[in-house]
């Protein structure tokens, strides 16, 4: 997924850049969106957030990991590629250690999932496999679907369906329909993050052979895609909050404003370094809505919900 640019640093602040903090939010927002959908329908049980938390968010560094060592060893990161730094492609790292880095954190994502299994149902262990899976096989192994146009699928279905669904399934022990509305605009907007980063990308992608949907639909359809994906969680606030009488989660339509200034640029046919800010922006949209999304809804079952 999407990353931001710097100097090359050199320690514990290495792997930090690998670890490509600004996709984050990408982990956080549907762990917040997903507890809330449980608040008022059980009491929430702190270490399942904290455990749903931690499964997230080692399984997004570990897809990062698992995508900068497997484009650095295909040789698909060319030294013209506009973006942040690479570990491996840049030389920073030697492929084994960033493999090992992203097998630690997937490990990491297997043991508090696990800890999630036992406490609740151990079909979240398959769930755990495939999604360990789906980041590996991102851009690694003989045939990487990332590279055939299927990334955005992905992140739309682990890090919006599966993670928000999953946080509410592991405080109770059931799939809402509140839940799965609200899995879309959270999805939506990680899979924006990825569409600007594939858009600024396509010009390298292209000469490296990377088929990605953005590579594959265009410049013109990618910031068309991208407008949708950031219009349609507004269009879906009125649906979330109406479920389930949590009519304060339209505290979210405040990002409104946020939301128009990299949609604005992206229109405007931006390109290259100067995408680069629309993709913090995209994610402070992602991560502002999917706060007040998650604590209107919240303040909706403490306050608005019957007794």
């Amino acid at each position: 997924m999407g990353d931001a640019p710097g100097q090359t640093p050199s320690g514990l602040g290495l792997w930090v850049a690998g670890a490509r903090l600004r996709t984050l939010p990408a982990a956080v927002v549907p762990v917040l969106v997903g507890t809330a959908c449980a608040v008022g329908v059980v009491d929430v049980i702190l270490w399942r957030v904290v455990a749903a938390a931690v499964v997230a968010l080692a399984l997004q560094i570990g897809t990062n990991y698992a995508n900068d060592y497997s484009d650095g060893v295909k040789g698909t990161d060319a030294a013209d590629r506009v973006g942040p730094l690479r570990l491996v492609g840049s030389g920073a790292a030697p492929p084994g250690a960033v493999k090992r880095a992203a097998l630690l954190s997937f490990g990491v994502a297997g043991l508090a999932g696990l800890a999630l299994a036992a406490a609740v149902s151990w079909w979240l262990v398959p769930v755990g496999v495939v999604s360990v899976a789906a980041g590996w096989f991102y851009t690694g192994g003989p045939r990487p679907y990332g590279y055939a146009g299927f990334g955005e699928v992905f992140v739309f279905t682990f890090f919006g369906v599966v993670a928000t669904v999953g946080s509410c399934f592991v405080q109770t022990s059931s799939i809402t329909g509140l839940a799965v509305a609200a899995s879309v605009p959270v999805g939506s907007l990680a899979t924006a993050l990825l569409v600007v980063n594939n858009l600024r990308d396509i010009p390298s992608d292209t000469r490296s052979g990377k088929r990605t949907l953005a590579v594959r639909l265009g410049d013109g359809r990618t910031r068309i895609l991208y407008l949708v994906l950031m219009v349609l969680p507004f269009v879906m606030v009125p649906i979330v909050a109406g479920l389930g009488q949590r009519l304060l989660g339209a505290a979210a339509l405040l990002v409104v404003p946020v939301a128009r200034r990299p949609v604005q640029t992206v229109l405007e046919g931006a390109t290259g370094p100067a995408l680069i800010p629309v993709l913090g922006a995209t994610g402070m949209v992602q991560l502002s809505y999917g706060v007040l999304l998650a604590g209107g809804m919240v303040a909706s079952a403490w306050w608005l919900l019957p007794a």
